[in-house]
């Protein structure tokens, strides 16, 4: 990983909401630098500000003040088309609920997200069945999601994610409705292609100890806020 040349950047970063009469801030003056190849682990408690931290970087959403740089781009000096693109290939979402359709195949689930990148026909095919098979599940290729364990939703939802080699992977409590065991096994997964691919990770977390055992650095927020930035795990 090298952070003196960071594949994200925020600067004084601020996200507030409007709640009927109250004005909310989820992020307040937050700065990180998160470097390229960098596992990176986010940690706090619910609604300290993980979820709205990391999508921010994704561009799903802006914030109220500051600046946020991925890969030399400045995300909001970008429309929301340009960001669309940006998001489809730099970076790969994971989340709690694992929003595979449920029509249609482990297979075809990962298919879709090249689709929307503009692959087609054999080339995707080839794509998404080498993602099953680095997540190992090229077996389960023709099986649904409601024919499949929690865990291999969540490893059809890593594939999808990764197939588009993004340099950019934000995980949202990915494990959240896994069991202990089983979330290991995925949180392995993400560090085994981390390391290999050298894909920057963010990981946002409330578990410390799965933070500190699979990641490069560990932040934590409380009340929006970074309270240590250096945080080296």
């Amino acid at each position: 990983m090298c952070r003196s040349n960071p594949l994200v950047q925020l600067r004084g970063v601020t996200r507030s909401y409007a709640m009927s009469a109250d004005i909310v801030t989820a992020l307040d003056n937050v700065n990180l630098d998160i470097g390229r190849g960098e596992f990176l682990a986010v940690v706090g408690v619910s609604g300290s500000g993980k979820s709205t931290l990391l999508h921010l970087i994704g561009g799903l959403d802006t914030p109220t003040a500051g600046s946020i740089a991925v890969a030399g781009r400045e995300l909001h000096t970008l429309s929301a088309y340009e960001r669309a693109i940006h998001r489809r290939h730099t970076v790969g979402f994971m989340f709690q609920s694992f929003h595979l359709v449920p029509s249609m195949s482990a297979e075809a689930n990962i298919a879709l997200a090249l689709t929307l990148q503009g692959n087609y026909g054999s080339e995707r095919r080839r794509r998404a069945a080498e993602a099953l098979e680095r997540v190992g599940l090229a077996p389960r290729a023709a099986h649904r999601p409601g024919e499949l364990s929690g865990g291999e939703q969540q490893r059809v939802a890593v594939a999808r994610a990764i197939v588009n080699r993004p340099l950019l992977l934000l995980a949202d409590e990915p494990t959240g409705n896994l069991d202990r065991r089983t979330a290991a096994d995925v949180i392995g997964l993400i560090g085994s292609i981390q390391r290999e691919e050298q894909t920057t990770v963010v990981l946002v977390t409330h578990d410390e100890e799965t933070a500190s055992r699979v990641a490069d650095r560990v932040v934590r927020l409380r009340d929006g806020r970074i309270v240590d930035p250096k945080g080296d795990a």
